[in-house]
């Protein structure tokens, strides 16, 4: 086995929650008055906290104006009749089968840790993970802090693990410290994107990592 862990970021890689987002997004900007931002722009920063998001679809923000459309972005998010967002066909079965193999597991995610433990116990694959990083934990990615403190408190280093995510951001975090990455297609970020990190590969389906792992 040439990884003894294997790191996965959230949100379009184990759970099909991209439409999702943009829909909440854009709903949290009408509310405060802000310019609906284009789908394309919002799924393009898909993986980075919000914090450091939303200058990017907004430009510049007052503090107040921040925490107001932070606080309307998690209020349509935690409502129970939003855009559905269920885990990718095989998900469930390969992080099980990657942990019943011996592997161990963590998530990097740019979803805060209050709301990465609340899909974790509704999909009840908490059970399975070692280590977990939210965006309010560490520093944003593409800054690969996330992976260091996985690595320190696993006692690891980055040649015993592989990073597996959809966007460039999870791709660059990785690449930062020497790790090896894993791309994958169905999410966010296009192939093109992601092999600007020179990627180990890049799958379309995540029932094809324990295969090629």
């Amino acid at each position: 086995m040439k990884y003894q862990l294997v790191i996965f970021d959230w949100d379009g890689t184990l759970m099909d929650s991209v439409a999702r987002i943009v829909a909440c997004m854009r709903a949290a900007a009408l509310d405060c008055g802000l310019p609906e931002p284009e789908a394309g722009a919002v799924r393009d920063i898909i993986g980075l906290s919000l914090r450091q998001a939303f200058p990017l679809l907004f430009g510049p923000l007052a503090e107040d104006e921040a925490e107001a459309l932070l606080l309307a972005y998690r209020r349509h998010y935690l409502e129970p009749d939003g855009t559905p967002s269920p885990l990718f066909e095989g998900a469930a079965d390969t992080v099980a089968g990657l942990h019943q193999s011996g592997y161990r597991l963590a998530v990097a995610t740019g979803k805060a840790r209050e709301g990465l433990d609340r899909v974790l116990l509704e999909t009840g694959l908490g059970r399975y993970f070692h280590a977990l990083r939210g965006a309010d934990q560490a520093r944003s990615k593409p800054h690969p802090l996330m992976l260091e403190q996985i690595l320190d408190e696993l006692r690891l280093t980055p040649a015993q693990a592989v990073m597996v995510g959809d966007s460039s951001y999870d791709l660059a975090m990785a690449e930062a410290i020497g790790m090896d990455r894993i791309g994958v297609t169905y999410g966010v970020h296009d192939s093109v994107k992601l092999c600007q990190h020179t990627p180990l590969t890049l799958i379309d389906d995540i029932r094809q990592l324990p295969r090629w792992l």
